[in-house]
């Protein structure tokens, strides 16, 4: 890996923390290659990975409110930021965001004007592996699906707010469709058309853009990485399936449009729409064993996500555009030796930057210089060395 090699990669090269969870303040400067964060339980390591993680659109990795995230110790609901000079494909971009006195929701700003969080998803997309999703495959399709969507936001950037606008519109409708269940007044016919022409439209572009990227995905995924298995990768869903099968988004769109009007009754009983990409499901098989992931053991289940994550490196390489970054929260503890020296050279030779946290520094030791090394300690991060 170069000088030039790592000068032209997208990384953050400056990460500063206000009032953020643990910290106080934090200001930390990186370079291209990927970055090792170890440390006690506890020290702020995954914070660190929050952090990151807010500088693209979402909740984050731990799903949380704008108002949870205040240092600890000050009032709820005090401001809190989160700051990051990054290199990307057109330049340095200052990205800050985080909470304002006074307001609910975390506020954006770019190279210092206001934005939206949306308008993060043209600038990075970021990936992230935590312990709290060793049991994705077995679990609800909620997690799963927020993990199918995070894979296509990072191969489609306007993802993000087709999927926004297909919730609104699904909101809007529910509602109106539970006040008259419940009482209310009768929801007029050509709102709710209005509405369901938008769920459709939208939806429809939603389910294109996961039935495109999942499949493109899933080329990557089959090619395996060395001793991490090939994995099969599939969108279920009404939607998606009427895309895979042939059917084109337009009649797709028409076709969606009717099913909702069909589906009033239903849905005014239920409380809730009972069909559309908001029910999908990523499936994922081990290739290798041709059984689904959630039947593997759980090491096996790690190395399939891992599997996973180093395509999309691999296929975001391929399209250029937005700065990928990876973040992998105590992804070693659980890889052997042989997976751990086959992550770290092919994290090496992503064109992206991955930000690592474990306990145990020797673990990845096997990055000798390729890497830089800091120790968390009682929300303090200062850089390390660690014997190879």
């Amino acid at each position: 890996m170069t000088s030039a090699d790592l000068a032209s990669r997208p990384a953050v090269r400056r990460l500063s923390l206000a009032d953020f969870r643990c910290y106080g303040t934090l200001r930390l400067e990186t370079d291209a290659r990927p970055v090792v964060l170890t440390g006690p339980n506890g020290a702020g390591k995954t914070n660190i990975l929050e952090a990151l993680s807010f500088l693209v659109p979402g909740r984050g990795l731990r799903r949380a409110g704008a108002g949870d995230i205040t240092r600890h110790g000050l009032p709820a609901g005090s401001p809190w930021a989160v700051a990051a000079s990054l290199d990307g494909p057109a330049g340095r971009v200052e990205i800050g965001t985080g909470r304002e006195a006074g307001h609910e929701r975390r506020s954006v700003r770019i190279d210092g004007k206001p934005a939206k969080p949306g308008d993060l998803a043209g600038l990075v997309s970021a990936l992230w592996l935590t312990p709290a999703m060793d049991r994705l495959f077995i679990e609800g399709a909620s997690g799963r699906r927020r993990f199918l969507d995070r894979l296509v936001f990072g191969l489609v950037p306007g993802h993000g707010a087709q999927s926004g606008a297909y919730e609104h519109a699904m909101r809007e409708r529910t509602r109106l469709l539970r006040a008259a269940r419940d009482g209310g007044p009768k929801a007029d016919p050509g709102w709710i058309a209005a509405l369901e022409e938008g769920m459709a439209r939208h939806g429809t572009k939603v389910a294109v853009a996961r039935v495109e990227s999942i499949q493109r995905l899933d080329t990557a995924c089959r090619a395996g990485m060395g001793p991490f298995p090939a994995a099969g990768l599939a969108v279920e869903g009404e939607i998606e399936g009427w895309l895979a099968g042939g059917t084109s988004p337009e009649e797709a769109e028409d076709r969606f449009k009717s099913a909702l009007r069909l589906a009033r009754a239903r849905d005014e009983a239920a409380g809730a729409a009972t069909m559309g990409p908001h029910r999908s499901d990523l499936s994922v098989r081990h290739v290798p064993k041709d059984l689904p992931a959630g039947l593997c053991s759980t090491g096996e289940q790690k190395a399939v996500l891992v599997s996973i994550v180093l395509a999309q490196g691999r296929v975001q390489n391929q399209t250029g555009g937005r700065a990928p970054l990876l973040l992998l929260d105590e992804v070693a503890a659980h890889l052997d030796e042989v997976r751990r020296a086959a992550l770290f050279d092919e994290l090496c030779a992503l064109r992206v930057q991955s930000w690592m946290t474990g306990t145990d520094a020797m673990l990845f030791a096997g990055f000798g210089e390729r890497a830089q090394f800091f120790r968390v300690t009682d929300a303090t991060v200062a850089p390390d060395k660690v014997e190879t």
